[in-house]
């Protein structure tokens, strides 16, 4: 070898609405990429998956909407909460803390990946909260 790596072998994955409404914001990222076995997700903002509109509210709204949204990227790819293996969850105040764990708990019942949340000291947008996931590709195949 010379010392140049090879590319990795990765590819993204289109959400329907989601990714069309992150374009929309100006923000240059994949909101889903697969590589080598795994799914990486883009921190989801609390963004509806019908409209691709953010979702103003509460802290519990929020979270439940992005909730939605990391749903809507993993059936994207094939797959369901049940491959993910870790979350971050950012939010603007650590004082969500309660708030956020009891949604959190909605959607995630049976399995509980590693889990990690940082309090925020700025934000960019309208918003009170993202979550990103890593998940390991289970055998489903991506939609669309």
């Amino acid at each position: 070898m010379n010392g140049v790596m090879a590319a990795p072998d990765f590819r993204a994955i289109e959400v329907p609405v989601l990714s069309q409404a992150i374009r929309d914001l100006g923000v240059p990222l994949s909101l889903v990429v697969e590589a080598r076995g795994f799914l990486f997700i883009s921190g989801i903002p609390p963004i509806d998956v019908a409209t691709g509109q953010i979702v103003s509210g509460d802290i519990a709204t929020q979270c439940n909407a992005a909730l939605k949204a990391l749903k809507a990227c993993l059936e994207a790819a094939g797959e369901t909460f049940e491959s993910v293996v870790s979350t971050k969850i950012y939010a603007a105040n650590a004082g969500h803390y309660a708030a956020v764990n009891a949604v959190y708990r909605e959607h995630f019942q049976r399995h509980l990946p590693a889990r990690t949340f940082i309090a925020v000291g700025s934000w960019p947008g309208a918003f009170d909260l993202e979550i990103e996931c890593v998940a390991v590709r289970t055998g489903g195949e991506p939609r669309g």
